[in-house]
């Protein structure tokens, strides 16, 4: 992995460390927050290749619609044992679990 690609996985680890219980974040806004707001994608590579720690609450990190990560049942167990309601589609209910969170760059705009 080049160094580059290794510094926003440890970013998006960073970020997704901080995303408090019963909440969510999505992949676009990972990527924008790390700095990169084209690169949802590598987001989702990152959270596929993360390492086996307890405090990177990988299973907090959805779609922007809302949906869990395909093949992997567990993640809406996690996230409905924090708290987390999903609407009658399957999909997290946003409106109430989005972490609303500022970058640096907005909080000063």
């Amino acid at each position: 992995m080049d160094e580059t690609l290794r510094e926003f996985f440890n970013d998006v680890y960073e970020i997704t460390r901080q995303i408090p219980r019963g909440k969510v974040l999505t992949y676009g806004r990972i990527a924008a927050l790390a700095g990169r707001p084209q690169h949802a994608r590598w987001v989702g590579r990152a959270m596929a290749q993360s390492p086996d720690d307890k405090t990177l609450p990988c299973h907090r990190v959805v779609n922007s619609a809302g949906q869990t990560a395909p093949g992997w049942t567990e993640q809406r167990t996690l996230l409905e044992n924090e708290g987390v309601t999903f609407r009658p589609n399957g999909h997290v209910d946003m409106k109430k679990h989005l972490w609303e969170i500022l970058s640096a760059d907005e909080v000063t705009s």
